[in-house]
């Protein structure tokens, strides 16, 4: 997959966090949604490649998908194959993570998607999954099956701190009762977050973000691409998916998968040579801000990862329309 791509990609993150910010704070997160997945899917199709959605968005949430097996890109759009020399993709989409935090104007709402040669993402069911991530220095030290104290002190260890120091970031639900009184045990803190574990793991992965860890239940499409960003940033997710009943375990084998105790990692949920990792806020969060609207222009602030070449973007761009006088400062 030509690294070059990567621009191209940033800019359907772009234009999708666009789209979405114009509807932030209005407390309509089906009007949000859709105008996220509206512009992502109009934008992709101008991206020179024969892209399939092996990750879709919305099906738990009945909103407008991107659906598993969409065919996007510019061979989709002019009816041309691979062999006209477009590159054959798997992308993971989730055009607004964070759909309510939008519609509410809090924090960290993006627009995010993960691309990798074919074969290159897990074809994970829309159910959920446990979950721990951490950053490129625990990595190895930590365990899904291990105590919490276990990992918290682990963490604490390879990075130099006491426990009492460390940030978990863990979704506020009903399911994580135990898991929260358990951290709050050993003295470590908590940042509950109503929605956005995939913003909250990739944190997770950048000395300075403030969090130090992420753990519990969330989505399994989610999940991969938490895995794509950990490619990039050196971190991990530990994963498995919550199989609990007769049609979960359906669901899995029709994705071909048939050990509901594995434990993945994150080569295992992202495994392919090439990926391409990209973001843009659409609210202001840890790592990025929020879409900015003035005059007739517009600023976002994104992150476009890579595993090859090994590269980290940061970009702060400014979007001017054609023919206007707009004043730009820094």
């Amino acid at each position: 997959m030509d690294s070059d791509l990567s621009l191209e990609f940033l800019r359907v993150v772009e234009q999708a966090a666009i789209a979405c910010a114009h509807t932030m704070g209005q407390g309509d997160g089906h009007k949000s949604d859709r105008a996220a997945v509206e512009a992502m899917r109009s934008v992709m199709d101008t991206v020179p490649i024969d892209g399939t959605i092996v990750i879709g968005e919305g099906e738990r949430d009945e909103a407008p998908m991107l659906y598993i097996g969409e065919k996007v890109g510019m061979a989709h759009a002019l009816g041309r194959t691979a062999a006209g020399g477009f590159p054959q993709v798997d992308i993971a989409v989730d055009p607004l993570e964070g759909t309510n935090l939008c519609a509410t104007g809090a924090p960290n709402a993006i627009a995010v998607l993960a691309v990798s040669n074919k074969g290159g993402l897990l074809h994970a069911p829309d159910l959920y999954m446990e979950k721990l991530v951490v950053g490129p220095s625990s990595r190895d030290a930590v365990s899904l099956d291990a105590p919490v104290h276990e990992n918290l002190e682990a963490i604490a260890d390879r990075l130099g701190r006491h426990v009492e120091d460390l940030v978990v970031i863990v979704l506020d639900r009903p399911r994580h009762e135990k898991l929260v009184a358990d951290i709050r045990a050993t003295g470590a803190r908590i940042r509950l977050i109503g929605d956005g574990d995939l913003s909250a793991g990739i944190a997770a992965a950048v000395v300075g973000s403030g969090v130090h860890a992420v753990m519990g239940t969330g989505g399994a499409p989610e999940g991969v691409l938490t895995a794509a960003a950990m490619r990039c940033l050196n971190g991990e997710i530990f994963a498995r998916l919550v199989v609990s009943r007769p049609e979960h375990e359906e669901r899995c084998r029709a994705m071909g998968i048939t050990d509901f105790k594995k434990v993945y990692r994150s080569k295992d949920l992202a495994p392919g040579r090439s990926i391409i990792f990209a973001a843009t806020g659409v609210t202001d969060g840890t790592l990025m801000r929020g879409v900015r609207f003035f005059g007739d222009g517009t600023r976002t602030g994104s992150v476009i990862m890579q595993n090859d070449p090994h590269r980290i973007r940061f970009i702060d761009s400014i979007h001017v329309p054609p023919d206007t006088d707009v004043k730009i400062r820094f």
